[in-house]
């Protein structure tokens, strides 16, 4: 079954935060530098970091950025 981007952007971060890559407490890098990683659009970092959210897995702290919570 096809993913969508900002799914498959989604499940790459979570896979880097079940590695211990970017452990508990972590910063995320900034939505530019990670849609220039991942080669999308920042919308679909965006929309990626709020299913994130919604899981429960990072918070995102306005004008500080996106920090992990949880794990998968």
């Amino acid at each position: 079954m096809a993913e969508y981007e900002w799914q498959r952007v989604a499940r790459e971060i979570e896979q880097e935060i079940a590695s211990g890559r970017i452990p508990r407490g972590g910063a995320l890098p900034g939505i530019v530098r990670m849609a220039e990683q991942y080669g999308v659009a920042d919308r679909t970092v965006r929309r990626a970091l709020q299913d994130l959210r919604d899981r429960g897995l990072i918070e995102t702290l306005p004008h500080k950025g996106s920090f992990v919570v949880g794990q998968p």
